[in-house]
């Protein structure tokens, strides 16, 4: 059996990126010996690792800053440092698209080695910073003065986020990403400050975000699953290495799939399909914790299938019946640096998954299989809602890195992966 080394990679690059924005905000990580503080995030309203005891944090739920007005908002943007200008980054022209790529191409997230760095394609960009309803103005850059050149980025999108039995309006925060050449200007704390500014000027005031480490207070740890589609090609380029007991055609033979889906009714989804999946979602999602709370604009655009941006497929045995199950994933390439033969790795991510009259772990295994005839070559998944009844099964490789669920302004019992409902990209 291969051992899925590129299970250990993906989490390796998000920890070593965020690590670095974090030495920007002077924050340390708090499993090191000396028990640092977290000098940035002290400042912020979120919950404190020094907060009282357990019990007292655990059992209080809502807004942590007492409630504000528009008016109280800080209406001037912070000041950056010398040489540099804010710039609200738009989506819709092409040129600035391409800027927003190169720099999160070059600048995002790499792994130790620098072995495979994201690539995220602008149609995936587009797709990500555009829901219904989105804010051009939360889409935040900063700008070299002299050259105009694109060297700092952060963006927040509009989310009914449903957090216990509170449907709450916040931002999902993302994409913080600043110049390799740049780190030590310390602008990572003052695009956050800024991205919340401009969020609460809309009468917003929560927000939701992930990270590879620990800052102060996660809701909730999480573990990322890796499934080799094509073992022979992660084992050549370095993403995963070949067990001393394993040949290659050994290995290649243990990860071998079926060659189409075996569910009856098993199709791609289409946009007739939009409000029977906004039914099925939603009565899925109500069972979390945490997660997300879509209408029909929201689920047409997260959800219909985007050529190399998201698929979905649904169950449709019984015309009588109705749509009874249904699977998502998204498409998130890496570039493999100075390899000869491959340029890309073609990663597939799961998205949403509701099984119902199917089971999680077929519906799984049928997305596995149209993957892998779509050319991907590894299959990713976290360990949230049912997700942990298919992964060992279906030969997904644990990850050694944790990611971190995070609201700012609200307090709320810490949860398990398995209450988590909400996938941020």
């Amino acid at each position: 059996m291969a051992e899925d080394k590129g299970a250990t990679d993906d989490n390796r690059a998000v920890e070593k990126d965020i690590r670095e924005h974090m030495q920007a905000l002077h924050v340390s990580d708090p499993s090191s010996a000396s028990t640092p503080r977290h000098t940035f995030w002290e400042t912020q309203p979120v919950v404190q690792f020094t907060e009282g005891t357990v019990a007292e944090v655990d059992t209080t739920t809502g807004p942590i800053d007492r409630p504000m007005t528009v008016s109280e908002v800080k209406q001037e943007p912070y000041n950056l440092p010398p040489s540099f200008e804010w710039t609200t980054v738009d989506m819709n022209d092409a040129d600035t698209v391409q800027e927003v790529y190169k720099l999160l191409n070059m600048n995002y997230v790499e792994d130790d080695d620098n072995m495979f760095r994201f690539d995220y394609s602008m149609e995936f960009l587009k797709w990500a910073l555009q829901p219904p309803e989105y804010k051009k103005e939360w889409h935040v850059g900063v700008r070299v003065s002299g050259t105009g050149k694109l060297v700092a980025f952060i963006t927040g999108i509009p989310a009914v986020i449903r957090v216990k039995d509170q449907e709450i309006l916040m931002a999902e925060i993302n994409f913080l990403c600043i110049h390799k050449k740049l780190r030590s200007k310390r602008l990572a704390p003052v695009l956050i400050k800024e991205v919340t500014r401009r969020v609460n000027l809309c009468d917003i005031w929560q927000a939701s975000y992930t990270a590879g480490i620990v800052l102060p207070k996660p809701v909730a740890t999480c573990r990322y699953y890796h499934r080799s589609l094509n073992p022979k090609k992660l084992i050549e380029v370095g993403f995963s290495s070949l067990h001393p007991r394993m040949t290659m055609s050994r290995t290649i033979k243990f990860y071998k799939l079926p060659n189409k889906p075996v569910t009856p009714g098993f199709r791609q989804m289409s946009e007739a399909d939009v409000p029977a999946v906004t039914k099925l979602l939603k009565a899925h999602l109500a069972q979390f914790g945490l997660a997300p709370v879509m209408s029909e604009a929201d689920i047409r655009h997260w959800l219909l299938p985007r050529e190399n941006v998201v698929d979905s497929y649904v169950v449709e045995e019984n015309p009588s019946e109705g749509i009874t199950d249904f699977v998502s994933f998204y498409t998130l390439p890496s570039t493999i640096v100075g390899n000869e033969v491959y340029n890309t790795l073609k990663a597939a991510y799961c998205y949403y998954l509701v099984p119902n009259k199917t089971s999680a772990l077929t519906l799984m295994n049928d997305a596995l299989i149209v993957a892998k005839n779509s050319d991907f070559d590894v299959f990713n998944a976290l360990d949230v809602m049912h997700n942990m009844e298919f992964l060992k099964e279906l030969k997904f490789g644990k990850g050694d890195g944790d990611l971190q669920y995070y609201l700012y302004n609200y307090r709320v019992p810490e949860m398990k992966p398995s209450g988590i409902g909400l996938v941020l990209l």
